[in-house]
């Protein structure tokens, strides 16, 4: 709909001040007096404020198009149709350009959004424009211009235009760390470096390159801000086998005459043979301009690239507030519009600023801005370890396998700051995604959100600079190759039919998601920090040559974020988690029990839903496998967990590699989705030989005697293929291509072998009558009934039938046994998870019914019974052996509301 006009009429004589527009690096101290009038300033930008009801609607349309069942997911918009969402009307639009036309501006550019305007003119015609002074400042050895007061604009505009950027000429910093060659590419002495397929090979790409993903026919947008020449890049991938065609620069039109600073050069060199390097076939725009983040906008606002590299970056405490409001304006935008930003997040640790001015902690912008990925760095720990060849193939790689990792910090031996940069920023409140583990407990955005090899000391990236090899690093390094990575992700998702088109927009929600259901896909960086020393200097009051910094450790850290990452799990199983609803709590991760479906094969597909809020879900999941409808399964739960399972036949799929999308949507406020990928095949597995059960009995008495909750033995033939023990809890609900359901509700598996099954019976399971146990055993099913008890308490003893883990005691002694089937409990568990390990004693499940122990037919004192953290399913008594005791083997029973288990040995020996 289009956007109510804001502007009535504009008196230019009533005027306000735009407020934090004075650039922190233009102080007095270094003021050299008032600009020529006639020094021409090239492409300000006005940056057009949303409305308070437009900012509202966009923060929910980001949320939605993150969200997997909404109408509006990956539904990206055009700049056309952002404009007339979120855009300033046509008619203020016009208001404003008059306005700058009367004072002799040129209207340079609108931005297709019409969230933004770029001028150019005099220093004269903007001093009149905008009532301030353009000043000259010599700053770190070279002169600048910046304005010396607050602008104004009339009083009609303050609430349209936020922002003024470019009232100065200040730049922004490239990231990256240069080293020249000490070896060869690799050495007895353990100099080494990275070449394209070192980099393949250590964080798992090839198996990516081998199924044909390269980046073909998809674009990535590098910016930079240099001139650039490819003759550096051709040298690359001539020596390094990699294939390619020339970068498409794009010179953003009116921004000034862009430099060609050696530092600029050598990052969009770093920036475009990694960014091929990796995206080996992509499409690359390098899009530069005089000022780099012009050339960010310019990117966003024409929707170049579904995936943009930025490897520049400032300070918060010196960044200008009127970059800020900017950056984040574009970053919201590149979001709408499918657009992933990933951006360096600096080289100085955890000291950003690196400066006696603002020498204690500060992060890096734009990496902390919620919408865009910040980037940190890691540092290899071959620790004496064999991974890499003594020498190098046809492309000059010799590593052998991923290399651990560490925090990279290599200040000590630089003698000044050379470190991930990470903290929390002072400038964006945290995301609703980000609460995971590991991420402090305040209101802040924290940084970096993921991280890779960044030492250009140990081990540098192998870059071609002005005709001479060299070893690069900094986290502008890896910024390009994540780049290349996200560009690979949106061709795999295509290709596999998950999406139609390219675009993943912001994936930071998915990646915290994926931290916490697909942990396996990261590579948790726990050693290392990014402690900084700033040196101060005589003309700074209160400064203090204090080490600032945060240490690495499990689960996110400030150091290294989620930490890196198997490029390969991360691409092929970014769709197994579920998208966090922002402000719901609810999450939904999706599994099937087989990946690739033949034919003839029947798949249990299995939701799983948990509210954080402790509200157990209740409704329907609704199961879809591209445009087919597969059915709705009914949620079952306690605790805040609930599964769905739905059983289809293979018939029911489409053949090929498709995305099966579980979707959950009780209320407005309350959704979650998730999917996988499935192949399916138009063959019959040649395997056909279907499960037998032949007995289901108690997990500890072996008694035909199964209870809610209870762990119980599966016993028969081809019930697996292999055998596995389920190594944490929650327990899984699948494995090796097994899966239980139990009256359709999934039962979680402890073991699976051939010849018997250790699965836990649902909670859900109504007791009182007979239940239906089916296992599918990578697409073959077979069923068997049973009966569910009310309370089976069955004891856990040794072979000979001995009490464990006491088989012996003396009379007055107080010990413990364990026990399954007791029924219900309060407070209620998750089926399949255990008590968290922080639960108080008090609070630990217990059974509803009451708990008695005989010994030798005496009842004996109970001190403690309940579920005990880190166990599923399984009861603890600790009880007193009652005194006088008849020494020798004496019988044991645990009885739960009046129902006795079988008997078990303890011999009292005194």
């Amino acid at each position: 709909m289009a956007q109510p006009n804001r502007i009535t009429r504009i008196d230019p004589t009533r005027r306000i001040l735009l407020r934090g527009q004075l650039h922190p690096r233009a102080r007095a101290a270094f003021d050299q007096g008032r600009v020529s009038p006639s020094l021409n300033i090239d492409y300000v930008t006005l940056t057009l404020a949303q409305s308070d009801a437009q900012k509202a609607d966009l923060q929910q349309l980001l949320i939605r198009q993150q969200t997997e069942g909404s109408a509006d997911y990956h539904r990206w918009l055009s700049p056309e149709q952002f404009a007339e969402r979120f855009g300033v009307s046509n008619a203020d639009l016009g208001k404003i350009t008059a306005w700058l036309q009367s004072y002799g501006l040129n209207v340079v550019s609108v931005g297709r959004g019409r969230t933004w305007i770029a001028l150019s003119g005099s220093a004269a015609q903007i001093e009149a424009a905008f009532q301030t002074e353009l000043h000259r400042y010599f700053v770190d050895g070279s002169e600048h211009y910046a304005n010396a007061t607050e602008p104004s604009v009339p009083e009609a505009l303050g609430g349209v235009i936020s922002a003024i950027r470019g009232l100065h000429n200040f730049r922004l910093k490239p990231y990256l760390k240069k080293r020249s060659l000490s070896a060869d590419y690799t050495s007895s002495s353990g100099n080494h470096y990275l070449s394209p397929n070192d980099f393949s090979t250590i964080y798992n790409l090839n198996p990516l390159y081998t199924t044909g993903l390269s980046g073909s026919g998809l674009s990535l947008a590098v910016a930079g801000q240099a001139t650039m020449s490819f003759s550096d890049l051709h040298r690359f991938r001539a020596a390094f086998g990699v294939p390619g065609s020339d970068p498409q620069p794009v010179l953003v039109p009116g921004s000034g005459t862009p430099g060609s600073d050696s530092g600029d050069v050598g990052e969009s060199n770093l920036d475009l043979e990694w960014a091929g390097a990796v995206a080996r076939n992509a499409n690359i725009f390098y899009v530069y301009a005089f000022d780099v983040m012009q050339a960010v906008q310019y990117a966003i606002d024409q929707n170049l690239a579904p995936v943009l590299s930025v490897s520049y970056g400032e300070c918060e405490p010196e960044a200008f507030s009127s970059d800020v409001t900017a950056m984040q304006s574009w970053a919201q935008q590149a979001a709408a519009q499918g657009i992933t930003w990933i951006n360096a997040s600096g080289d100085s640790g955890a000291a950003d600023c690196n400066d006696a001015q603002n020498p204690g902690l500060a992060v890096d912008i734009p990496a902390s801005i919620p919408e865009v990925t910040g980037m940190g760095g890691t540092e290899f720990q071959e620790n004496g370890g064999t991974y890499w060849n003594a020498a190098n193939d046809t492309t000059n790689a010799s590593a052998l396998s991923y290399i651990p990792e560490a925090a990279w910090n290599d200040s000590a031996a630089d003698g000044q700051p050379a470190a991930t940069g990470g903290g929390a920023s002072v400038l964006f409140a945290k995301p609703s995604w980000q609460n995971v583990p590991g991420v402090p407990g305040d209101n802040a955005r924290h940084v970096p959100d993921i991280a890779l090899n960044a030492s250009a000391d140990h081990d540098g990236y192998l870059v071609y600079d002005s005709g001479a090899l060299s070893s690069f690093g900094g986290t502008s390094a890896p910024t390009p190759m994540m780049a290349g990575v996200v560009l690979l992700l949106n061709q795999y998702l295509i290709s596999s039919g998950a999406q139609s088109s390219p675009g993943l927009g912001n994936i930071n929600p998915k990646l915290y998601a994926l931290s916490q259901s697909s942990p396996g896909i990261f590579h948790d960086i726990t050693s290392g920090d990014n402690i900084v020393t700033v040196g101060c200097t005589t003309r700074i009051r209160g400064c203090s040559s204090t080490p600032v910094g945060y240490t690495a450790g499990p689960g996110y850290d400030q150091v290294t974020g989620l930490g890196s990452m198997d490029m390969y799990k991360l691409v092929t199983g970014w769709n197994t988690a579920g998208t966090v609803v922002p402000g719901s709590g609810v999450t939904m991760t999706l599994v099937s029990n087989l990946t690739d479906v033949n034919s003839t094969d029947v798949v249990d597909l299995i939701a799983t839903i948990v509210d954080k809020s402790g509200n157990t879900p209740s409704g329907t999941v609704r199961f879809t496998a591209g445009t087919v409808n597969l059915g709705t399964a009914p949620l079952a739960g306690s605790a805040g967990t609930a599964t769905a399972t739905l059983t289809v036949n293979a018939s029911q799929l489409p053949v090929g590699a498709g995305s099966v999308v579980s979707a959950f949507a009780p209320g407005i406020s309350v959704s979650a989705t998730a999917s996988i990928i499935l192949n399916v095949s138009s063959q019959p597995r040649l395997v056909t030989a279907a499960p037998v059960i032949s007995s289901i009995l108690n997990g500890a008495s072996f008694q035909p005697a199964c209870a809610p909750g209870a762990l119980i033995s599966v016993f028969g033939s081809q019930l697996s293929t292999t055998t596995q023990l389920a190594s944490s809890v929650p327990l899984p609900v699948t494995a090796t291509g097994v899966a239980v359901t139990i009256n359709g509700i999934a039962a979680p598996l402890y073991y699976v072998s051939p010849t018997q099954l250790n699965v836990q019976i649902p909670y859900e399971v109504s007791p009182g009558g007979t239940a239906t146990l089916t296992v599918n055993n990578n697409g073959q099913v077979a069923s068997r009934t049973f009966f569910v008890f009310a309370a089976a308490p069955g004891i856990f003893t040794g072979f000979s039938g001995a009490l464990v883990p006491a088989p012996s005691a003396s009379a007055g002694q107080v010990i413990s046994l364990y026990f399954t089937g007791a029924g219900s409990v309060s407070p209620t568990v998750p089926t399949g998870a255990a008590p968290l390990a922080q639960t108080a004693i008090a609070a630990l499940p217990k059974p509803n019914q009451n708990v008695t122990v005989t010994v030798a037919g005496a009842q004996a004192p109970i001190q403690f019974v309940g579920i005990p953290s880190g166990l599923v399913g399984v009861v603890q008594v600790n009880f007193q052996v009652p005194s006088g005791t008849p020494l020798g083997a004496q019988n044991v029973i645990v009885s739960v509301g009046g129902v006795a288990s079988a008997a078990a040995v303890l011999t009292i020996t005194h």
